[in-house]
């Protein structure tokens, strides 16, 4: 099918599994701007030359000259457009500020252009302002080198003059400006007369800016636009933007600057944001605008991005009254609930605001402008670089890195970088920086905020629970609300007595609740989502500081008035409400806060027309609240009894609140939710993302009470009472869901409400539409009718015997374990017990019966391939030209399970088999020995050939990558999507710490993925570090099945990735919480059919190979997959069931009783698996698929690839939900351009490292290398030079083996400004020394070199108070050395195992998941030091003793430097560190050493501390050995 009509301008339609509602983007941005507010020409070339030093922060599409976007931002260039007036309109302007300019994209068909100029012109003078005239923008496509897709797809451009009325006020006539361009856009878009009624696009339209962009790279957009180019535009400052978009598609409006703002970042709770927005549309009015405030509705314009609705929402804010800073920090503030030591009016004004909007919430850097005033600001975790230089000669550069302008180091009087969620302002109309955090507020919008508060706040007390446990009926309604015995155990117990999520192992194989016999939960059709390369996800963990569960609930006021009032709602600490606090609502009628109930049940009996009219009524009855005054609305079930059904919770609450957000009263009242039915963190999750304001969970309350009462919680020493119970539950489930808001890579609750970060599976569109508008629901499935029969069937459980129930006890359906007559699982013993037989006899009549009871049992009933079967495309061709097995087998990979969750026998045993076959094992993130490099005397080489780089890092050194075929990036984790790995500390043991370098004994949680890969940019900056790391490994990325995997697949190919893996949800071996291994991700089935449409239809899918896994057993299984799109195929669980693994799903315990997943010496014994068990199982699947391939006409796989004509739907008939579902999504064809490149990997990848300077440095360092000569050179270096050192430490490693060379060998110095990871990698041996700084990720795995880093010997500033080197600096470094004269921004050494660094000051979340090294500060950190640090020292200088309120103690003690030989060893390397940068301050510290010394503080791991102690009372050593102690 041909894709060209769709492409040519903007965004295709959703088709298949590809939806344009989730497509994403990233950038690099920046801004020049003379702080005195004089314009000249330099600006704009300056500009220019920022943007094209970030040319590799953008995104070339499918042409190597098609750019994703580049724009520029500037002041209104009055000289310039005065004269085009009078050349080209015969016009004279009035002066600046009296008239407004805009560019406009309009139709290239000149009757629609037209039309679209006269109506514009109609709503210009309706509002009493003049059309000056169009201007035709000049431009040169060929001089800019225009592709045809972008010039396909450009628009028609012209320029709009608008001239003000007499004697309006500057402000007045912005607002009329505005006014038009928003409603000639509304009217226009919706003009039936226009074809493309996505345009015209209005740029901007303005009377202080002006924006000239388009679908071009960097490099074009000054050769584009002809004025740009002229020597009379001037202006003051100037904003540029290079896009990165995850896709290939033609977009001329999506290019920024955006009018007000550029945005390097994505918002993730963007639907809750415009939701609330659209909310808010009903209580809204303006003295500003009057009746024209109707004119501007929608707020958010139709199909925006994310950022374009960031805009939309800013200026909104700003046009109705507050000032630009104001409006900033109002919806993008600091972390300020958990920072007690923030000024008191700074919080008053944040927590004031909080009142009136939630933050829209996501990584961020918003460089913003208005032309008065230019700034930027960070997201309040700092996940997003974004640095600056302030001259003497009142200039401000700030980019995302440094180095993007030249500039003399004697002109530069500061160098500083933004902090997380702080306001970086320079005030034109001031001619001033602004240096404080303040916000420049209006003074309608300032107010005594503290006071305010104080007044007007609502507090929650508690007051005696009515209704307690009610014993009698307890176990009646549990099993009417769909309690079972696995609940309890499982869950409720353990969530209990360990205060957080429950943890479990070996994934998720239960059949998908569609497809289930039994009544399921509501909430068990929705699966979570989860951030992957386009967004970080979080550390809820160890970054707890910047999450929050606190919320205002209640009605808003006027969001366009600030007035004490609007703080007049109620506070509520945390959203789950025990019983007291639930009854404490009523204590509220005496400050006007009247409350109602609604009933949530229906007549039994009355089926699915009860159920619809039940939620009719409710909605009804709601609105009518509403209008009543009613300020919380209670949604109860507290009536379920014999004849009533309860409604579910969840299905109630996403109807009212829906029909509330519909019309537009949503924001008038709270909505609590009073359910016997949600009890587990996803349920509540749900609650939340669906718009509740808080839940009364009591029949969870009593269920663990009366589980209290039996005895079962006598060994829980925190429980001495129900009300012991209840803060357990909370404090877990507040855990839980911390947890699962930062997946998503959301800090507050406040945002994540109403966010619906879920998909369903199996869901309907009748339920979908009413309940939970806008979730994705790409199957189909069940309707009201089939909700109410579940419901119906788990109420007679309950009440099928009378008010008091069937029985005295609750069901065990078996779905965590498998259970005779419970839930279908796909590994049951028949298929375990077969596939082990099958696997070590070799025999193909016990594999035909294994792939019998997996194909047609256990998949045909529980998976979505199961729906499907095989179509006859073609005449069968003999079995003997069919790709032999040999062949085939080369394609499947072995599943990334790493040494220390798996034993040591079965991860050896894996990497044999696939060696011997040539497919590839995968060595999981936990590191590998060198030795496994070697091959065995028998030839076996038990290396695994794909190294997996996980957020963790451990053992990941230039050795380890250089001996990889492959270099995969774990994105995600299958089991547990959006968190990091973990490895608890009984399977620890001193070999494992030694290959992690970490601390032995210490349990090991990696950090999320989000250190170096904060968006698609970074990705690539990964990619392109590891490409230089090992030119000859393929560079993999690991992904994981959800709604838009397809849109990040096609940004991480343009990435330049060459193999991506989609993982279902099912998969999985190691420790993770049982809500991630139920409830997060989708099935693989669906994920790589998306992937393989969306990248086919970006003509992307040539680049890349793709593989699937998840449950993958049987030659019938690869071939679906294949037939979905995958060409290679991974295998986790069942090569462990062939070395003996039986599903007791304990590896997270250490106890596994056959060594398969335990390091207990004793249990290893038991070991009984062979390599030949892997490769027998892997050959007979094999020649499973070449039977299906021969008798369907296939010779290849290849020819299989994407082919869905061969598959059909096979529905299972007669089952009472599974009929409803729909798999035509999966089955659509991949939508094919007119020049398709290919529909499987034909085209390599270019990494551009041809140009890297390493090979320069190779071959100035081949004397020291071939001969062991020393080699020093001098060189200049600049922000484009990235990876430096890279590919040398690589060349070392081949040349000279594991040892790399002796220290002092090579030692390059630099002058200038270095790129992204410089030193990254860097060989024992080598010396890289630069004087100027350096950008993020200095240092990355650093494995022996060493980095000296200081400021220009010509600067003028005081180092120590400038920053030097950017984020991240020294992530997982394993050994070496580094000496930074300045100051280290965010995250400095985080998961460092190994290495020494010596800096002089640091940012933000210093030393965190540390394992192993030496660190040494000079100067003051930022807060959450330590957090998750289990290994090594650091030494932090504290003179004014203020250190111990930013370190986080959790895990950590301070003490003072009392040992000699220690305190000598810190001296030692002071003297260094002053010896190799000449620091001031190290010379002002070792002048009075025998004081100084005393002002530092030793930072202990609380767990290193007492390995050390073990360690000398066993053998008198007083450190540990290899890496833990470096």
């Amino acid at each position: 099918m041909n894709a060209g009509s769709a492409l040519r301008s903007g965004l295709p339609a959703a088709r298949g599994l590809y939806d344009p509602r989730y497509e994403h983007d990233s950038c690099g941005v920046g801004f020049v701007c003379d702080i005195k507010g004089r314009a000249s020409r330099a600006i704009l070339d300056d500009a220019n030359q920022i943007n094209c030093r970030l040319g590799h922060r953008g995104g070339i599409g499918c042409e190597p000259d098609t750019g994703d976007g580049a724009g520029l931002l500037t002041g209104l260039p009055h000289r310039l457009l005065a004269r085009v007036a009078r050349e080209q309109l015969g016009t004279s302007l009035p002066a600046p500020g009296s008239y407004g300019v805009g560019l406009v994209f309009l139709p290239r068909e000149r009757r629609e252009r037209q039309i679209c100029k006269e109506r514009t012109e109609a709503i210009i003078g309706g509002q009493g302002q003049h059309c000056l005239g169009w201007r035709r923008l000049p431009y040169s496509a060929e001089r800019a080198g225009l592709t045809k897709t972008a010039l396909a797809s450009m628009p028609h451009l012209e320029q709009l003059f608008v001239g003000a009325a007499e004697g309006l006020s500057s402000s007045a006539f912005e607002r009329q400006l505005y006014t038009i361009r928003k409603y000639a856009s509304h009217c226009l878009r919706g003009d039936p007369r226009l074809s493309g009624r996505e345009l015209p696009y209005f740029c901007s339209l303005s009377a202080n800016t002006l924006i000239y962009k388009g679908m071009l790279t960097p490099y074009q957009l000054f050769e584009f636009f002809d004025d740009l180019r002229c020597e009379d535009y001037e202006s003051h400052m100037a904003m540029v933007h290079s896009r990165f978009s995850t896709n290939t598609f033609p977009s001329w409006d999506r290019a920024q600057p955006n009018r007000y703002m550029s945005h390097n970042g994505e918002i993730n709770t963007l639907l809750a944001n415009c939701n609330w927005m659209n909310a808010r549309e009903g209580v809204m009015r303006s003295q500003l605008f009057g009746e024209d405030l109707q004119k501007l509705f929608p707020i958010i314009e139709p199909n925006c991005s994310d950022s374009g609705s960031f805009d939309n929402v800013l200026e909104f804010l700003l046009m109705t009254g507050r000032s630009l800073p104001e409006s900033i920090m109002t919806m993008i503030p600091e972390a300020w609930q958990q920072r007690p030591d923030m000024p008191a009016e700074k919080r008053a004004f944040y927590e004031f605001q909080s009142c009136l909007m939630e933050p829209w919430d996501g990584p961020a850097l918003i460089p913003f402008t208005d032309g008065h005033c230019i700034g930027a600001v960070l997201d309040r975790n700092g996940l997003r670089p974004s640095r600056y230089y302030v001259t003497d000669e009142d200039r401000c550069v700030m980019a995302s890195e440094v180095g993007v302008l030249p500039v003399a180091p004697e002109r530069v009087v500061q160098k500083g970088r933004l902090h997380p969620g702080r306001l970086f302002l320079i005030d034109f109309d001031a001619g001033a920086w602004c240096r404080t955090t303040r916000s420049r507020r209006s003074g309608r919008g300032s107010g005594p905020y503290g006071k305010w508060l104080a007044r007007q706040r609502v507090e929650l007390a508690e007051a005696e629970d009515p209704r307690g446990y009610e014993a009698s009926t307890v176990l009646a309604r549990m099993q009417a609300f769909g309690y079972t015995e696995e609940t309890l155990q499982f869950m409720l117990l353990s969530l209990v007595r360990d205060r957080r999520d429950p943890l479990g192992s070996m994934g998720n194989d239960v059949e998908l609740p569609a497809l289930s016999d039994q009544p399921r939960m509501l909430y068990d059709y929705f699966k979570q989502r989860f951030a992957q390369v386009t967004n970080p996800a979080i550390d809820s963990i160890r970054e707890e500081v910047v999450m929050s569960l606190e919320c205002y609930i209640g009605p808003e006021g006027n969001l366009l008035e600030v007035t004490e009032e609007h703080a007049h709602r109620l506070r509520l600490p945390h959203p789950i409400l025990s019983n007291r606090q639930f009854a404490g609502l009523s204590r509220l009628e005496n400050r006007g806060w009247r409350r109602r109930t609604l009933e949530t049940t229906f007549a039994r009996g009355s089926g699915k027309r009860g159920l619809i009219d039940a939620l009719s009524r409710i909605e009804r009855e709601a609105s009518r609240a509403v209008e009543e005054g009613i300020r919380v609305l209670v949604l109860s079930d507290r009536a379920i009894g014999p004849d009533r059904l309860p409604i579910s919770s969840l299905l109630a609450l996403g109807c009212v609140h829906h029909h509330l957000v519909r019309t537009h009263q949503r924001s008038r009242i709270a909505l609590i939710v009073e359910t016997g039915e949600a009890r587990e963190v996803h349920h509540h999750c749900l609650l939340v993302g669906y718009g509740a304001d808080a839940i009364n969970p009591y029949l969870a309350f009593e269920s663990l009470w009366h589980v209290r009462r039996t005895g079962r919680m006598d060994s829980f020493d925190h429980i001495r009472s129900d009300d012991d119970v209840v803060a357990a539950y909370r404090k877990g489930v507040g855990k839980g869901i911390l947890k699962v808001m930062a997946k998503m890579g959301i800090s507050t609750l406040q945002s994540y409400k109403g966010a619906q970060i879920f998909e369903a599976v199996g869901l309907g569109p009748e339920v979908v539409n009413r309940c939970f508008t806008d979730t994705e629901s790409r199957v189909g499935g069940i309707g009201f009718g089939v909700l109410a029969e579940e419901i119906a069937r788990r109420h007679e459980l309950g009440f099928g015997g009378g008010a008091h129930g069937n029985g005295r006890t609750l069901p065990n359906p078996g779905d965590f374990h498998w259970r005779k007559g419970g839930a279908r699982h796909m590994w049951d013993p028949a298929s375990v017990r077969g596939l082990r037989v099958a696997a070590r006899t070799n025999s193909e009549d016990a594999y035909r019966s294994f792939a019998h009871h997996a194909n047609d049992e256990n998949t045909r009933k529980a998976t979505l391939r199961g729906l499907l079967e095989f179509d006859l495309p073609g005449a069968p061709v003999p079995l003997d030209q069919v790709e032999p097995e040999a062949e085939i087998v080369k394609r499947f990979a072995t599943g990334a399970m790493s040494f220390g969750s798996i034993s040591r026998e079965a991860h050896e045993s894996l990497a044999l088999a696939m060696n011997r076959i040539g497919a590839k094992s995968n060595s999981g993130e936990g590191g590998e020995d060198a030795a496994r490099n070697v091959p065995d005397p028998d030839g076996g080489l038990r290396r695994s050939a794909i190294k997996q780089v996980a957020s963790g890092r451990s053992g990941v050194t230039i050795a380890y990558l250089t001996a990889a075929d492959e270099l995969q990036i774990k994105i995600v984790q299958a089991a547990k999507p959006g968190e990091g790995g973990e490895l608890p500390g009984r399977k620890v043991d001193d070999y494992i710490a030694s290959i992690r370098h970490s601390t032995p004994g210490v349990g090991l949680i990696s950090p999320p993925p989000h250190h170096d890969i904060y968006s698609i940019e970074d990705i690539a900056q990964l990619i392109h570090d590891l490409k230089n790391a090992n030119p000859l490994a393929r560079i993999s990325v690991k992904l994981c099945a959800e709604v838009g995997v397809g849109t990040v697949a096609a940004g991480v190919v343009k990435a330049r990735a060459e193999h991506l893996v989609i993982s279902g949800d099912s998969g999985g071996t190691g420790a993770s919480p049982l809500t991630s291994i139920k409830h997060a991700g989708m099935p693989w089935e669906i994920g790589i059919a998306e992937v393989h449409q969306t990248l086919v239809m970006n003509n992307l899918r040539s680049r890349v190979v793709l593989q699937t896994d998840g449950q993958l057993k049987t030659g019938r299984d690869v071939a679906i997959a294949a037939f979905l799109g995958a060409e290679e195929f991974g295998f986790s669980t069942a090569p462990l069931i062939t070395l003996g693994c039986v599903m007791m799903r304990k590896c997270h315990l250490n106890t596994c009783p056959v060594g398969v997943a335990t390091q207990d010496p004793e249990l290893r014994k038991k070991f009984s698996g062979k390599p030949e068990y892997v490769i027998n199982y892997l050959f007979m699947v094999a020649r499973e698929l070449r039977e299906i391939m021969a008798r369907l006409g296939f010779r290849t796989v290849n020819e299989m690839i994407g082919r869905v004509d061969a598959l059909r739907a096979a529905p299972l008939p007669g089952h009472w939900k599974a009929r409803s579902l729909n798999v035509d999504a999966l089955l659509m064809p991949a939508l094919e351009p007119p020049d398709c490149l290919g529909v499987y990997r034909r085209h390599d990848q270019d990494h551009g490292l041809e140009g890297a300077l390493d090979h320069r440095l190779i071959r100035l360092a081949r004397p020291a290398i071939a001969e062991g000569r020393p080699v020093r050179h001098d060189m200049l270096i600049s922000n484009g030079h990235r990876v430096v050192g890279g590919m040398l430490s690589n060349h070392i490693i081949r040349e000279v083996g594991p040892g790399m060379l002796p220290e002092g060998s090579i030692h390059f110095r630099f002058r200038g400004s270095a790129g992204q990871s410089f030193g990254a990698w860097l060989a024992r041996g080598v010396t890289l020394e630069v004087e100027g700084d350096a950008n993020d990720y200095v240092g990355k795995g650093l494995s022996g070199g060493r980095i000296i880093i200081y400021p220009p010997r010509a600067s003028r500033f005081k180092a120590e108070e400038n920053i030097l080197v950017g984020n991240v600096v020294f992530y997982g470094a394993t050994s070496g050395e580094g000496f930074f004269r300045g100051i280290a921004a965010e995250r400095f050494c985080v998961r460092n195992s190994g290495a020494t660094a010596v800096v002089e000051g640091i940012g933000d979340h210093g030393c965190e998941y540390m394992t192993g090294g030496r660190v040494v500060v000079l100067g003051e950190t930022g807060i959450n030091f330590a957090a998750g640090m289990s290994g090594g020292l650091a030494y932090v200088r504290d003179p004014h003793q203020t250190f111990e309120r930013r370190c986080n103690m959790d895990l950590v003690v301070l003490e003072r430097l009392s040992d000699p030989e220690e305190r000598e060893e810190v001296r030692r390397l002071i003297e260094r560190h002053q010896a190799y940068t000449g620091s001031t301050v190290a010379a002002g510290i070792l002048a009075d050493w025998s004081a100084s010394h005393r002002e530092f503080v030793r930072v202990v791991p609380i767990d290193y501390k007492r390995a050390v102690e073990q360690r000398a009372a066993t053998n008198g050593a007083r450190r540990l050995p290899n890496a833990a102690r470096t």
